[in-house]
Parts: structure tokens; C-alpha cells; sequence
């Protein structure tokens, strides 16, 4: 049986380690998570390990263009 031939040319690869670290929005923006919820948070107080759980938006212009490069394929979904 022959291959079926792919339409256009190449398929870019995800950065996975990109792809985890960013998210895109319903209205398109790119948004990360805060620094310092890895480990280390026992003597933190509650209102600060409650604010790292809000996600901020990228702002810089070139930091969204490299993102984007780098995750073709990320949607506003989840």
C-alpha cells in the first residue's frame, strides 16, 4: 500500500518545556505563573502562597514573538 502524501511542507516541533511554562488566553494573551512555588514555602505565610497562584501576563514584545516560535501550536484552550 502507498504512503499518502502530506500536504505542505514540515511540521514544526513544540518546546515541551515552553509549552508547560505558558498558557494562552480566551482573548489571546500569553500568561505564566509566578516564581518560588517550587519548594522552600513552609515558613511562607498563607496570603503570600495564596498570591503565587495568580498568573501574569508576558509583556515583553520579544519575549511573546520567542514564545511563540517555539510553541507554533499553542491555542486558547486549556
Amino acid at each position: 500500500m502507498a504512503r499518502k502524501k502530506r500536504k505542505g511542507k514540515y511540521k514544526m516541533k513544540t518546546h515541551k518545556a515552553t509549552s508547560k511554562r505558558f498558557r494562552m488566553t480566551g482573548s489571546g494573551k500569553i500568561v505564566r505563573t509566578k516564581v518560588g512555588k517550587g519548594h522552600l514555602r513552609r515558613n511562607t505565610s498563607k496570603r503570600t502562597k495564596y498570591l503565587l497562584d495568580e498568573m501574569i501576563p508576558v509583556k515583553a514584545k520579544g519575549l511573546i514573538k520567542h514564545i511563540k516560535r517555539l510553541a507554533p501550536y499553542m491555542s486558547k484552550k486549556s
